[in-house]
């Protein structure tokens, strides 16, 4: 529910913080927060593919997204004209047909490999929007020029305003920044659906609890209670600046766009930015907020979804004890927003469900019904009681409500991968040995598990191959479970009710970003190539012929296979030249897409293009 007036918000919020504020300030019990935006990878944030044979257009390759039409920010882009990356506070231009770099802009200056945020970006047309998650701006004097209240209230004018910049670049000619816009909070992630973004902004109250040396607990929680009832409106309310045209306006999300669910602890909120991406300006980002966490985004063209990870209420404590969780805390919350207009989103309804998500894979819309997979229960210590479910729910009025579920997965185990295609469900369990469920959720009041797959180590992400077949990405096991490096599977799943591993292709002492990060994956169905970036420590020890390498040493490479059916055959292995080092280490390939016949592979220290048919070497951009 909206809050009647700002006096009301502030009375609630104070009343809501007051109660769960602790000796330390907002954290369980005294404890920190594990958990966050940072640290959900999520979300960090994670992704799935393109479409249904992961391509996005014919003749290049896009980012392995989640949802057809559903664009995800990453480090590299392309429309099959031109191929845009950010690295280490710079913006590239590559052309494909020439394989030259046509422009470069310096977003961060001074950045280098040891600082400067971490960035991904949107596509769209000649315009980029680059999202840096960290950045500054001090309000008391704007940089681009005069400073104008955007919505009629006072302005914050002392402070620093910490949060993501998001950066508006012009790449019809020479590249160049055309607006900028940044927030208080934390980037949990962004969607974009055509020429519209939605950015999803984490947000704390800018409150400050002094540690007192002397002070018990009980005397710390209520001199912390004192400055809650100090606070204004403004210390929860989060602060934006925009800058276009050599102006700069200042302003706060208004308190007539905050929502309130049920239960609220006051101590964070999720705010939803709209931005048109061929617009003259970034505008305000017309945001929309709720009072709640956020961790997690999953989105189709008409629905956004944000989802709110419960466990570090618990788990600190927890692990110390070695107890189980109290079923009502280990919930995820789930808010969704209607996004079918390209205005702001309008907050539809929330849920609440037990356990907690692997990564936005384990959310899935089909046939107005939102299926979400979980594990409940503890995961650790010598008798874990752990169990995974599929939940299915249905929007009724304000809330999403449960209309069927499936339970009892993988017992003392956790969910390692989730993918949903169509009116079926594919669930990857571990602990030591590999069970990949099929669950049939054609009727959503009554699903079931209709097939279960047990093998030795995991897949961490599952991609659909066509018809019956469905690829896995992850890590090879022993008996007892210990992981003996990536391992890529082909699964045969054309009956639900009997899926067998038809190929598998093992790299011992290897390791994959595409294994936690499924924007690393990419599969080409016109080659049945797929290709993921590999770390592996011990070059000597890997199936086939070999990754370049000092023997004994790390070495980072992308692998290249094609699919044949019933076998994986080694296409080749692409690796950086000579020199590529950075500061710690090797710059390892991150990224691979496909643009017209050439596969082009994007590390830290530039880009490679190869061609996809003989594997020979076309060409080689420094970005560093």
């Amino acid at each position: 529910m909206a809050f009647d007036s700002c006096a009301a918000a502030l009375q609630q919020l104070k009343a809501a913080a007051k109660a769960y504020v602790g000796p330390w300030g907002f954290g369980p019990n005294g404890d920190f927060r594990w958990f966050g935006a940072e640290q959900a990878g999520g979300s960090a944030v994670a992704a799935r593919a393109n479409a249904a044979d992961g391509a996005a257009a014919p003749g290049y390759s896009g980012t392995n997204t989640h949802e057809a039409g559903v664009d995800e920010p990453d480090l590299v882009k392309t429309d099959g004209k031109r191929i845009v990356t950010v690295n280490q506070g710079n913006l590239y231009v590559i052309d494909p047909a020439t394989r030259r770099l046509t422009g470069e802009l310096e977003l961060e200056p001074g950045a280098d490999g040891f600082g400067g945020a971490e960035g991904s970006l949107l596509l769209q047309g000649d315009r980029a929007l680059v999202l840096l998650r960290q950045g500054w701006a001090r309000t008391a004097k704007p940089a681009g020029g005069d400073s104008v209240p955007a919505d009629g209230r006072p302005a914050p004018t002392s402070e620093d305003i910490v949060g993501p910049r998001l950066i508006m670049v012009d790449l019809s000619g020479t590249p160049k920044i055309i607006g900028e816009y940044r927030i208080d909070g934390d980037l949990v992630d962004a969607r974009q659906v055509g020429t519209t973004a939605r950015v999803v902004i984490r947000s704390a109250p800018r409150l400050t609890f002094p540690h007192r040396e002397q002070a018990t607990d009980e005397q710390r929680t209520a001199a912390n209670r004192k400055i809650i009832e100090k606070a204004t409106v403004d210390d929860w309310l989060p602060r934006y600046e925009a800058t276009s045209g050599g102006r700069t306006s200042t302003g706060r999300v208004g308190c007539d766009r905050v929502s309130r669910p049920a239960i609220y602890s006051g101590t964070s909120l999720v705010s939803v930015l709209s931005f048109d991406l061929v617009g003259a300006t970034l505008g305000n980002g017309d945001p929309v907020t709720v009072i709640a966490d956020g961790d997690t985004v999953y989105s189709t063209a008409t629905r956004l979804y944000v989802a709110n990870d419960q466990r570090w209420r618990v788990l600190p404590a927890l692990t110390r004890r070695n107890a189980a969780p109290d079923p009502k805390d280990g919930t995820t919350e789930i808010y969704q927003f209607d996004t079918s207009g390209a205005g702001a989103p309008r907050y539809i309804a929330a849920a609440s469900v037990p356990g907690w998500l692997i990564n936005q894979y384990a959310m899935s819309e089909w046939d107005e019904h939102l299926r979400v997979a979980t594990t409940s229960g503890r995961t650790w210590g010598n008798k874990p009681d752990s169990t995974s479910s599929v939940y299915v729910l249905r929007a009724d009025g304000t809330s999403l409500t449960q209309v069927g579920k499936v339970s009892g997965l993988g017992k003392g185990e956790r969910i390692h991968a989730v993918r949903f295609v169509g009116g079926t469900g594919y669930v990857v369990t571990f602990r030591q040995t590999d069970p990949l469920y099929t669950v049939d959720l054609r009727d959503p009041t009554t699903p079931k598990v209709t097939g279960e797959l047990k093998i030795n180590g995991y897949s961490a992400y599952l991609h659909p191959a066509g018809e019956g077949r469905l690829l896995g990405v992850g890590q090879e096991a022993s008996d007892q479970g210990r992981v003996q490096g990536t391992q890529l599977s082909l699964f045969d799943v054309s009956d639900p009710a009997k899926p067998t591993r038809i190929a598998q292709y093992h790299v011992k002492q290897g390791h994959s970003e595409a294994e936690f990060d499924p924007h690393a994956f990419l599969y080409w169905p016109a080659e049945r190539l797929v290709v993921v970036p590999l770390t592996v420590y011990a070059p000597e020890t890997v199936s086939g012929p070999g990754v370049p390498g000092k023997p004994g040493g790390p070495s980072n490479v992308a692998l290249a296979l094609r699919v044949d059916d019933g076998a994986f055959t080694e296409v080749g292995m692409v690796d950086q030249p000579l020199g590529t080092e950075r500061p710690g280490g090797l710059a390892p390939i991150r990224r691979s897409l496909v643009v017209d016949g050439v596969l082009w592979t994007v590390s830290d220290a530039g880009l490679k293009a190869t061609d996809v048919s003989t594997m020979k070497t076309l060409g080689w951009l420094r970005t560093v």
